[in-house]
């Protein structure tokens, strides 16, 4: 089964959502399952993972309301105030949902570049093993020695990196971004989704050259079995279509092997969320 790691649903609100600028205002309207479901479809995709873009737990509610209605949404990454102390109660209320996998928060947005640091954070993600659940790690570059040190700290938690930690393509800088993505990567618990590229080179004028340096560190860090396709659709729509972001990964693995591949583009993630196999495909995250 080929799965999109990452991509996000929303009913759009300007407040909930007042991150999507005027530059972005193509993503300014309701992106929900029937329209992904035809990208899925026309590009060999089966199924997704459904990750939060808003700090609620309404979001994460609303996600998981989709996720029972459609069989396409194999596991969702939602919202927690990690830092809560009622955290634990929180868990205990959401574990009842199936198909909630894993958490996020998006710590880009944070102007404390140590923020994953902090006690109560890392108290709050010493919890998530208890309740089966993942972690992925949304960051630009100058937070990754943040996100090293926490990963450090939870040897036995998954994490996951979204969109390869931003590397600021668009002006091809790469070593700090490199020795970070390196180090991170040393941690054998931490995985890594190639999405958001597009996003981070520049959106009219990009090609699937610029990418390969990056993508020569992310493979060379974590091997293709700590890897994962990750569309980012609708944000992807910003720069690319969602065929052109999948041939980005396609053109860069095609002299792998076939199982490298699959992994790639499905068994890597079903792994890393733990998905279960059914006779009807792919069922729960636990």
């Amino acid at each position: 089964m080929k799965i999109d790691s990452h991509q996000h649903f929303w009913q759009y609100n300007p407040v909930t959502y007042s991150w999507i600028t005027d530059e972005m205002s193509l993503l300014k309207r309701d992106f929900l399952p029937e329209e992904l479901n035809l990208e899925l479809g026309t590009n060999d995709i089966d199924a997704s993972i459904a990750v939060q873009a808003d700090h609620s737990e309404a979001e994460t509610l609303f996600l998981l309301k989709l996720a029972q209605q459609y069989d396409t949404i194999v596991g969702v990454v939602g919202w927690l105030d990690i830092t809560a102390e009622e955290l634990p109660e929180r868990l205990n209320f959401f574990s009842r949902f199936e198909k909630l996998c894993g958490l996020r928060h998006i710590v880009q947005t944070e102007p404390d570049d140590q923020f994953m640091l902090r006690e109560a954070f890392v108290l709050g993600i010493s919890r998530l093993r208890e309740f089966n659940l993942s972690y992925d790690i949304l960051v630009y570059p100058r937070q990754l020695p943040a996100a090293i040190g926490l990963v450090n700290k939870f040897p036995g938690q998954r994490f996951v990196v979204d969109h390869i930690a931003k590397p600021p393509i668009k002006t091809s800088k790469i070593t700090d971004w490199a020795e970070n993505i390196r180090r991170l990567a040393q941690a054998p618990n931490v995985y890594c989704k190639l999405s958001g590229l597009v996003t981070e080179a520049d959106w009219r004028h990009w090609n699937a050259d610029q990418f390969r340096p990056y993508l020569d560190v992310v493979f060379e860090a974590f091997g293709p079995d700590r890897l994962m396709f990750g569309s980012d659709w609708p944000v992807c729509l910003l720069a690319g279509t969602y065929r052109q972001v999948k041939e980005v990964v396609e053109h860069y693995v095609r002299e792998l092997t076939v199982q490298q591949r699959e992994a790639i583009f499905g068994l890597n993630a079903a792994r890393f969320y733990g998905l279960q196999q059914s006779h009807h495909g792919l069922a729960a995250c636990s």
